[in-house]
């Protein structure tokens, strides 16, 4: 049975891991589905317009983490939006898996001294997307 995934990953703060975030996605959607995916739109500014748009964007992403089966986060640039997603999945009992790049950044102590959170670190790609792969197919 195909899973439902909410992949987040830094939008406002920050687009720099954009491209991986799309790799991500298009490699989770081979085997499963991906309710977020415009994480991984390249064409998301670091400032989308409209902020009145923000409380569809609220409601539209709380049910998709009310609704997922499990919840993956690429964290390696900080995202208050990430964080807000991370405790609002744990809320929610949903089984959260935390990555990072530990060479570019570190965690939050709120994220690595909370054992809900399943935390990896990587250093490639293809590393990510093996974890991933143990994830989704157990």
């Amino acid at each position: 049975m195909k899973k439902k995934v909410y992949f987040a990953g830094s939008i406002r703060g920050g687009r720099d891991d954009a491209e991986l975030y799309k790799r991500t996605i298009d490699f989770i959607n081979e085997t499963d589905t991906v309710l977020t995916e415009q994480v991984g739109d390249l064409k998301r500014s670091l400032l989308e317009q409209g902020r009145n748009k923000d409380a569809a964007i609220y409601e539209q992403d709380t049910a998709w983490l009310r609704s997922c089966d499990v919840v993956i986060a690429e964290c390696t640039h900080p995202s208050l939006g990430v964080g807000y997603e991370l405790a609002y999945a744990e809320k929610y009992e949903k089984t959260v898996y935390v990555f990072y790049r530990h060479r570019e950044c570190e965690l939050s102590a709120m994220i690595t001294g909370d054992p809900w959170f399943h935390i990896q670190s990587y250093e490639t790609e293809k590393e990510l997307q093996a974890y991933i792969h143990e994830i989704l197919t157990d």
